[in-house]
């Protein structure tokens, strides 16, 4: 187990498909680590809204950010923040039985706005570390003006799931004896693409090293 298992608080332990729980947090900290974007639930004057987002994982710290005019982060309500990768799809014999293999991660807790200079430097060191390994040290680093634009905020990872579905088909037996449809998994491989230039000077290393990786996740 990783460090500790995740909160099993009321709204963070699952009611249907309770076999797909994972409790290691390390589940929670690969599922944040792989993923790109998150989807930020907030409530904004009385109406849910969902925000897709960037985001870095410090820990047990999550720091999302965005601009200082958003009202969307300026909650003081509890957020839901959720990540999903997905992996295959999964044909079934009957139509009732088609998913997805898939691993998803829910966050819940609330946001706590970052207003020290080095902590929201760190911060957002961590966001663009993890949407662009290597661009803190390559590129400018950000101006007063800049940092007074952008909000970040930290949500807590202590009161989480993670959900994942793998294997083939829960076809009926009936449908398997049948065997009248194709049955099995379409995997879902995302690669990274060849860089695009805009700039005059060759692709960095980090940029160029990175499209050839291993397969990332949408």
């Amino acid at each position: 187990m990783s460090r500790q298992p995740l909160s099993p608080t009321a709204r963070s332990t699952l009611n249907r498909a309770k076999d797909r729980a994972v409790i290691d947090r390390s589940e929670l900290d690969a599922v944040l680590d792989e993923g790109l974007i998150c989807h930020l639930g907030v409530i904004v004057d009385g109406a849910p809204v969902v925000l897709p987002t960037g985001y870095g994982r410090d820990g047990d710290t999550l720091y999302l950010h965005g601009s200082t005019g958003a009202r969307s982060l300026r909650s003081k309500d509890d957020v839901c923040v959720t990540v999903t990768l997905v992996d295959g799809v999964v044909y079934a014999r009957s139509v009732f039985h088609h998913s997805l293999n898939y691993r998803s991660a829910v966050v819940h807790g609330r946001l706590r706005g970052i207003d020290d200079p080095a902590e929201k430097l760190r911060a957002l060191r961590v966001v663009v570390e993890h949407m662009a390994p290597g661009s803190w040290e390559h590129a400018r680093q950000p101006t007063k003006r800049e940092l007074a634009a952008t909000a970040v905020l930290a949500l807590d990872l202590t009161e989480a799931s993670v959900k994942v579905r793998r294997g083939g088909p829960n076809d009926d037996a009936e449908d398997i004896a049948a065997d009248t449809a194709w049955a099995g998994v379409l995997a879902i491989v995302c690669q990274w693409g060849t860089a695009e230039s805009h700039a005059s000077l060759p692709v960095p290393a980090h940029v160029a090293d990175r499209g050839r990786t291993a397969p990332l996740q949408p």
